[in-house]
C-alpha cells in the first residue's frame, strides 16, 4: 500500500511514518505539509491512501479533499484531525473521506484503521 501522510507539523508527520512503517502491507510512506503539496504529489505519483490533517497552510484538508477526489476518485482518504469527530467527520464523508481518525486516538486505533484499506 502506497500512502502519502498530509500534515502541516513535522513532528506529527515523523510519528504517523514511524507508526505506518511498522504495517507489512505498506510498500511506500511519503509525506506533505500542505494541501498544495499534496495535490502536487498526487500528479507525480499515484498513492493508494491519504492520511489527511483538516487545519493546514495554503490548501486546508476540505479543500485539498474536494479537489483530489474530484481528480482521483479511487484515493481512499482518512481524516485525521484534532477537531472531534462530532465537529467535523460528517462533513468530510459527505466529501468522500473514508474514515475519520482523532489525533488523540491510540497508535494501535491508527492501525486498525489502516488495515481497513
Amino acid at each position: 500500500m502506497k500512502i502519502l501522510v498530509a500534515d502541516d507539523h513535522s513532528i506529527v508527520r515523523k510519528g504517523l511514518i514511524q507508526i505506518i512503517s511498522s504495517i507489512p502491507q505498506v510498500t511506500l510512506i511519503d509525506e506533505a505539509e500542505n494541501g498544495k503539496e499534496v495535490l502536487d504529489k498526487f500528479e507525480n505519483g499515484k498513492y493508494e491512501l491519504l492520511i489527511l490533517d483538516l487545519s493546514m497552510p495554503i490548501l486546508n484538508g476540505f479543500d485539498t479533499l474536494k479537489i483530489l477526489l474530484n481528480k482521483d476518485p479511487e484515493v481512499k482518504v482518512l481524516i485525521l484531525s484534532v477537531y472531534p469527530e462530532h465537529q467535523f467527520a460528517i462533513k468530510t464523508y459527505k466529501l468522500g473521506a473514508y474514515g475519520y481518525l482523532n489525533k488523540n486516538a491510540a497508535p494501535i486505533e491508527l492501525k486498525k484503521q489502516l488495515t481497513k484499506f
